[in-house]
């Protein structure tokens, strides 16, 4: 039986999950669910709220069913987005297919320049370097209702993780 309380690498520069803005986070089989966040469960995005700005990245749990992170197109700011459309294309070593916004209302800043240096920075630190773009949410009030908690979204994610038989990693620097 697997234990799901450990941290698992896997693979040639893989890593298990440690240190940075997660660390401390409550985590399953190595994927960090930080209690701190807001999620969209249905596309495993992450949202850190201050004010009406929203910075959002995609999950641990996210990141590492992805696999390594290859490439990915950019909205620029001052786009408009609309919550459930896709705000970027993510192509990695295993999949390729859309990252969806939690949240309407404008691209403020996008991450590109970080990407453009390391694009695996999400893979490495997803809940801190890795963040994809800052939006200036127009229905905050009205669509942060569909966003989770840390404490529902880490028991969901533990049903995923068990279910999928997941272990997160980090790639190596």
């Amino acid at each position: 039986m697997n234990d799901p309380s450990r941290s698992v690498a896997s693979g040639k520069g893989m890593q298990p999950v440690t240190g940075g803005l997660d660390a401390g986070a409550p985590n399953w089989a190595g994927c960090a669910v930080p209690d701190s966040l807001l999620y969209d469960l249905v596309h495993d995005v992450w949202v850190s709220l201050d004010d009406d700005v929203a910075t959002i990245g995609m999950t641990d749990v996210a990141q590492t069913r992805c696999g390594r992170l290859v490439q990915l197109s950019w909205k620029r700011p001052g786009s408009p987005i609309k919550r459930g459309r896709p705000l970027t294309a993510i192509e990695s070593a295993k999949w390729v297919g859309p990252f969806v916004s939690p949240l309407s209302g404008e691209v403020i800043a996008n991450n590109q320049s970080a990407f453009a240096e390391d694009v695996a920075v999400a893979n490495r630190d997803p809940y801190g370097r890795g963040w994809l773009y800052r939006i200036r949410a127009d229905f905050l009030a009205e669509e942060r209702q569909a966003l989770s908690d840390g404490a529902a979204a880490f028991e969901h994610y533990r049903a995923v993780i068990d279910q999928n038989d997941i272990r997160c990693f980090r790639c190596a620097e």
